[in-house]
């Protein structure tokens, strides 16, 4: 799917959600280089599902939590992420065992600890936009790629 810019971007992530799973946890994975249009993404999403403050990629947090009245959703930003491990000591498997929508970006830094995906979006530069493939990895993310005619 070609994003052609910021605009493109937020509209992918509301149609997104727009055929939104019931199951949780739903888990996707933003996956690109810096600048991409990850935390963008996941700005449209939060919008889309009715949150109207800031949304910031939490770096330095490592997990920014959203409890809306829709669903509650949990932005990881792994990008520090030292070493996997370190995921045990926020309480990851509570995180993934939880009633919620997960958000990473840079999950590759989580390898080992992490559990596949339902959806796996990756974010590439494509002249002036972003080019934004998905693969999915379970039953779930299939059924949500065919319903968004992918």
């Amino acid at each position: 799917m070609l994003l052609a810019n910021e605009a493109a971007t937020l509209a992918a992530a509301e149609q997104f959600v727009a055929k939104l799973p019931a199951q949780r946890p739903l888990i996707i994975w933003l996956q690109g280089d810096l600048g991409v249009g990850k935390t963008t993404f996941t700005r449209g999403f939060l919008q889309a599902l009715g949150h109207t403050g800031r949304v910031k990629s939490p770096t330095y947090t490592l997990v920014e939590s959203y409890e809306l009245a829709s669903a509650t959703v949990h932005h990881f930003d792994l990008y520090r992420l030292a070493d996997p491990e370190e995921l045990e000591f926020i309480g990851i498997r509570d995180y993934l065992s939880g009633d919620a929508i997960l958000l990473f970006e840079w999950p590759d830094k989580g390898k080992g600890i992490l559990t596949e995906p339902d959806l796996a979006l990756t974010l590439t530069d494509h002249g002036e936009g972003r080019n934004l493939s998905v693969d999915c990895f379970t039953e779930v993310g299939r059924q949500w790629q065919q319903a968004l005619a992918l």
